[in-house]
């Protein structure tokens, strides 16, 4: 990636600079190291670490299971609404910062719940977060609502219900967690429910489980969105369907890393996607775990992949856009932003980066 582009911007402060839309991001894995200690001492939690350095030897870690234990321990510093409303204002400054025009954030209500942590705490305190981000930043805002897809079944139609009587501005559901064992088929039921009640639907398919797990979610599902994805290339088919569809593909470069589902960042394959026509997306997923926000994994896959053009990055940020839950009226509007973006910089589309 060149140090220099249009004026005085170095390629870096462009990509941050250019707006887009953030798709997949959960907010629990949005708990910086240095947020971490304040509130467990706020809540007079005790989490064995002596220092801010033992915290972040915390954050490293060898694989998703490895993760998901470190993750669920520094959950418990999240008890009232107000952790959990500056923590979504943390994250909304940090994306914002980094030309995000909208998000639409998921959260984890099982992971609270069954530690004591009514739904409402966290649903309420993320909500109020997000009015005081778009209010703040001028950003729009989303909220899904995620499934753990290795707690019971049942707990999902509980936690639906629970969700639908308590009134909390719902954009979608989606499905995480640990993938391989749990797959979605599992959830055709309560996702039926929801679709029937409005609610946008998405799903965690295709990052450690096999291509099968995302026809499954396309077919017993009935998703919008894959969010991962990236197993998708190793189906031919399935990237055919993905490319005539135009269902849109979330994925999150320096996450995938990090959790060795890929070997390394030149192993990625969301540049092969966008160029095979699907709808391809950049995203961060955890970034206080996985190494950046989301201007930070473009960033990445600039830097790594040297024939990108600046008219595919583009295009990246353009399918966020398009493939945002949002009305046809914004949707319009954050384009014509991005258009104005490319032309007060004078972007060659045709050059690399």
């Amino acid at each position: 990636m060149s140090t220099t582009a249009r004026g005085q911007q170095s390629a870096r402060d462009l990509i941050l600079d250019m707006p887009k839309v953030e798709l997949h991001i959960h907010v629990e894995a949005t708990l910086e190291a240095e947020m971490l200690l304040p509130l467990a001492e706020r809540n007079g939690i005790d989490l064995g670490y002596n220092d801010e350095k033992a915290v972040r030897e915390a954050y490293e870690f060898d694989d998703l299971v490895d993760f998901l234990n470190t993750y669920y321990l520094h959950l418990g510093v999240l008890t009232t609404e107000q952790d959990f409303s500056d923590l979504t204002h943390a994250y909304a400054a940090r994306a914002a910062a980094q030309g995000v025009a909208r998000f639409e954030l998921f959260f984890d209500p099982q992971a609270h719940t069954r530690r004591g942590v009514p739904f409402r705490v966290a649903a309420d305190g993320i909500a109020d977060g997000l009015r005081r981000a778009e209010g703040e930043f001028g950003v729009s805002t989303g909220l899904i609502m995620c499934f753990l897809r290795d707690e019971p079944v049942s707990s999902a139609g509980e936690t639906l219900d629970e969700a639908l009587a308590s009134g909390v501005d719902l954009l979608g559901i989606g499905l995480d967690s640990a993938e391989v064992g749990f797959p979605p088929s599992l959830f055709t039921d309560v996702y039926a429910r929801a679709r029937s009640e409005g609610l946008r639907l998405v799903a965690h398919a295709g990052e450690e489980g096999p291509p099968e797990y995302v026809w499954e979610a396309l077919r017993m599902l009935n998703i919008e969105r894959v969010d991962h994805g990236v197993r998708s290339i190793e189906d031919a088919s399935l990237v055919e369907h993905l490319r005539d569809t135009q269902i849109p593909v979330t994925t999150c470069p320096l996450s995938n890393v990090r959790l060795r589902v890929v070997d390394s960042m030149e192993d990625h394959r969301a540049v092969d996607l966008l160029r095979l026509g699907c709808c391809t997306t950049i995203n961060a997923d955890g970034p206080a775990y996985f190494g950046g926000y989301v201007g930070d994994n473009y960033i990445a896959i600039a830097e790594t992949f040297e024939d990108l053009s600046w008219g595919e990055m583009v295009q990246f940020a353009a399918n966020s856009i398009e493939a945002s839950f949002t009305s046809a009226a914004e949707k319009v509007r954050m384009r014509a932003d991005l258009d104005s973006w490319v032309s007060r910089n004078r972007v060659d589309l045709q050059a690399t980066l």
